[in-house]
């Protein structure tokens, strides 16, 4: 079966048992598309069963999976696990209102592109998800590219020695962190917002396990 996650529609399939969260990033992400030259279907599911049933018959489309760790049917860490043995190339952000380092650092671990907190502003959700959307999608006519996977990124070797892999994006993020610009400075150049800038620096900090963006310069620089 061939990986086609960039077709048109695209489509972003919301996995949350609460509603309100689902009609919120519905809403939130619908606005964004206004005015867009490709439009976005959004896909819902309340539980770990139907996530797994809409990704089965939408797969093909589907550019991102957005997929609460605490659903009816799955706890933790168990829905991502579940989902990607299922699917190993889903595209998944994971979501929660849990903010333990330690659950988001596994969730990246285990293979999800990025790990946000619902705890926050939704908005903030949002302006990364149409980021990551637009992240490598051509200006001019030409075969469309998929979303970045970690295969697709480079290795970052630590003073400690290990080495980790990043996506192309927090390769890019990690290079301007590196040369000691700030999250405004960051997002003017990369032409994003200041929400997703701030998004992408937590998620180095949680892949790589430093507690501040200072340690993340001083061990890796």
């Amino acid at each position: 079966m061939s990986d086609a996650r960039w077709t048109t529609p695209r489509e972003v399939l919301i996995v949350d048992d609460h509603e309100l969260v689902r009609l919120g990033l519905s809403a939130l992400l619908a606005s964004s598309q206004q005015g867009a030259p490709q439009s976005l279907t959004l896909l819902q599911a309340a539980s770990l069963h139907q996530g797994l049933q809409q990704y089965e018959q939408h797969q093909q489309h589907i550019a991102l999976v957005l997929l609460d760790l605490h659903l009816p049917d799955a706890h933790g860490l168990t829905a991502l696990h579940a989902f990607l043995r299922q699917f190993p190339q889903a595209p998944i952000v994971a979501l929660s209102g849990d903010t333990e380092p330690t659950l988001a650092r596994d969730a990246v671990a285990a293979g999800a592109l990025a790990f946000l907190s619902k705890s926050g502003q939704l908005s903030q959700v949002s302006d990364y998800i149409h980021e990551v959307l637009h992240a490598d999608s051509p200006t001019a006519p030409g075969p469309p590219q998929p979303v970045a996977t970690p295969d697709d990124g480079r290795l970052v070797q630590t003073h400690d020695g290990e080495q980790l892999r990043l996506t192309p994006r927090q390769g890019d993020l990690l290079d301007h962190v590196l040369a000691g610009l700030s999250n405004r400075e960051i997002a003017e150049q990369l032409g994003l917002s200041e929400g997703t800038v701030k998004n992408h620096v937590s998620t180095l900090l949680l892949i790589f396990g430093f507690r501040s963006r200072a340690q993340l310069i001083s061990r890796l620089r």
